[in-house]
């Protein structure tokens, strides 16, 4: 019987030019997945700690950033923190920008009203990020709807579509796509991907309003009354910070790499090319932050909690994944990924439990390896067959809607409500919600689209 290999042996894990770890050093990556998704049902006052947080990821991280140090890997580490870098400036430039939009009033709560804001906030998320787009709309709409007795619904069907699938257009509009970005697909691929976004949302906003009349017409004449007598006038505040956002935009889409390298007459190697668009969100987020009305941040109870809270876990999912995509580059093709549908359950149902980011990415390096192995060269998106890449973005961004932990803004947006007395579902009791109204449109959209 063949012994078991040393988990750093080169001399038996040395493939080419790059190391290759052992199968066993993924599990640093899935203890960190875990993590995410288990420690805020059974420590979650000790995990609410940022500084919790990153003890956690120190411990998954470290260990798979020494061996790949000890083995030489320098290249892979450094674009790893490289990558890790932009993302957080990505994230942090438009939370920052989108914290100081103010959106005041208070409509009268009929279906329309509230599938209005759906749908505004499902375009926008594509542009502001889903978090953005939750931070301006979620406020407004929960005290427009805080004279009804029945708005657990809205709120659920909030998290859906503004938190999650309105997000599906742009780099901008959710992390794992973004990810995606920084992995080469270009900024414009996403459009492509309108189709099922707006037939998904489609049919989830005709749901919510057939949903939302069936309730709004079992509201006793006391609360519609109330309603009625609170209306006050829409008010945005904060305009210039749109101002900000555009700009954030117009770098994320032109100031890549190659453009820099061309206007510029340099290698995408050198120095401005490689961090330039860095540099330029860094200055954007910062100039958003400086000119930004203190009263607009409080008023969207503005803190830099949540941003580090992601600088924490990812900086441990960024580390300890670097194993797992190693591995994959290698044995990605053996993987039983037969088609579309397969990248579409599976990247999407990891995505509802663990994190729809590395689950993305991930399944990414799957279908590039996969691609690379079988000889595969047309209709390749940054090295991965174009319609695995869609089964696999559709599949993350639409099933971070499935639970709590799928996707950032989905607890953000359940804390908030709560804070407004909105009795939100447990756990399980939204996974009822997801698993009765999202999973049958999904099963058809990929019946149509994949």
């Amino acid at each position: 019987m063949s012994s078991i290999p040393d988990l750093a042996s080169p001399a038996v894990l040395e493939q080419g030019h790059h190391y290759v770890p052992h199968v066993l050093w993924v599990a640093p990556f899935v203890a960190m997945l875990l993590s995410i998704a288990v420690l805020p049902l059974v420590a979650g006052h000790w995990w609410h700690s940022n500084l919790n947080r990153f003890k956690v990821a120190l411990v998954c991280g470290l260990p798979v950033f020494g061996l790949f140090a000890y083995h030489g890997e320098w290249h892979t580490i450094s674009h790893t923190v490289h990558e890790y870098a932009s993302f957080l400036i990505l994230l942090a430039s438009l939370y920052t920008a989108s914290g100081g939009i103010v959106l005041r009033g208070d409509l009268k709560a009929n279906p329309m009203t509230n599938t209005a804001f759906l749908a505004l906030g499902s375009l926008l998320a594509s542009f502001m990020g889903t978090t953005g787009a939750a931070m301006l709309l979620v406020r407004p709409l929960l005290k427009t709807n805080s004279q009804r007795r029945y708005k657990v619904h809205t709120a659920v069907f909030f998290v859906f579509t503004v938190c999650n699938i309105g997000g599906c257009l742009t780099p901008l509009g959710d992390p794992p796509l973004f990810l995606g970005y920084l992995r080469g697909v270009p900024f414009a691929w996403t459009f492509g991907l309108v189709y099922p976004w707006a037939f998904t949302l489609a049919v989830l906003l005709v749901l919510y309003f057939l949903i939302d009349s069936l309730f709004y017409a079992r509201e006793d004449k006391f609360s519609l009354e109330a309603d009625r007598s609170h209306v006050e006038p829409l008010r945005l505040q904060g305009r210039s910070n749109f101002l900000w956002l555009i700009g954030v935009v117009l770098s994320v889409a032109f100031l890549t790499g190659p453009n820099l390298a061309q206007w510029l007459g340099q290698q995408e190697t050198d120095l401005i090319p490689r961090f330039g668009r860095d540099a330029a969100l860094v200055l954007l987020g910062l100039g958003a932050y400086l000119t930004t009305r203190p009263e607009n941040r409080e008023a969207n109870e503005f803190t830099w909690h949540p941003i580090l809270e992601v600088a924490a876990l990812f900086f441990g999912i960024f580390l300890s994944m670097m194993a797992a995509i190693r591995l994959l580059e290698v044995n990605g093709q053996n993987l039983p990924l037969d088609s579309p549908q397969h990248y579409f359950w599976l990247t999407g149902t990891l995505s509802a439990f663990l994190d729809n980011a590395p689950t993305y990415v991930v399944f990414f390096e799957a279908g590039a390896a996969k691609a690379k192995g079988m000889g595969i060269t047309d209709s390749l998106v940054a090295g991965v067959p174009e319609v695995d890449l869609t089964a696999i973005s559709l599949g993350a961004v639409f099933m971070g809607a499935v639970t709590y932990i799928g996707n950032a803004p989905n607890f953000m947006v359940k804390a908030i409500a709560e804070e407004r007395r909105v009795k939100m579902p447990s756990f399980f009791g939204y996974m009822m919600y997801s698993l009765v109204i999202l999973v049958p449109v999904f099963l058809v959209s990929t019946l149509i689209f994949l």
